[in-house]
């Protein structure tokens, strides 16, 4: 049968001046909630044509994209979709659900660690971010990141560069965030649990 769940909303706010910073890879805000059946996205009438249009905007600029819905309306198929129409497609997209692992495990996680970082650290490990180089990384419930591994997420969006937990080693990672939250970020910003620049880095 086919099945879809009602499109809530559907909304992308681009800066006027995209073309002349697309260099400094400005940030799109993508904020959707998708349907789905069978793992992929559906759809026929109006909304749902917006929809993929507004993905198919999107994923031909390689700039990060936030995306907002509630759990269980598709955000990750959003972000497959984007993967999938865009210049990095041909390499797997990698995913995290950022709220289900504790800071310590999901940094080391992300940004890998040295041999000898922590107890059980036997040997050095590379994380989702070397993994996902040329590629993009999903970062699901993004509004859950500890203060700490905000501040490493800017640096990434910033500089593309990483430090594996225990390395004084940097190491450049050219990779396309697609981050999703079913929070209201700009309330975590007014509360002081999330980074406003961060925050702009997301949603431009």
């Amino acid at each position: 049968p086919f099945v879809p769940i009602d499109v809530v909303s559907a909304a992308l706010s681009r800066a006027s001046e995209w073309r002349a910073l697309r260099t400094e890879n400005r940030r799109l805000n993508l904020e959707v909630e998708a349907t789905r059946r069978d793992g992929e996205i559906i759809g026929a009438k109006g909304s749902l044509k917006h929809l993929f249009s507004l993905v198919e905007s999107v994923a031909r600029l390689d700039v990060s994209v936030l995306v907002h819905g509630e759990s269980g309306t598709g955000k990750e198929l959003v972000a497959r979709a984007v993967h999938s129409a865009s210049p990095r497609r041909d390499r797997r997209m990698v995913s995290v659900n950022c709220g289900a692992l504790s800071e310590a495990l999901l940094e080391s996680e992300l940004f890998g660690h040295a041999k000898g970082a922590f107890t059980g650290a036997d040997r050095a490990r590379a994380g989702l971010f070397e993994e996902a180089d040329r590629s993009t990384l999903f970062l699901d419930e993004v509004g859950e990141l500890s203060m700490s591994t905000q501040v490493k997420l800017l640096r990434v969006l910033q500089e593309g560069e990483i430090r594996p937990v225990g390395s004084n080693r940097v190491r450049r990672v050219d990779v396309r965030v697609v981050a999703a939250t079913h929070r209201k970020l700009p309330r975590l910003v007014d509360e002081g649990s999330f980074r406003e620049d961060l925050y702009f880095r997301l949603n431009v």
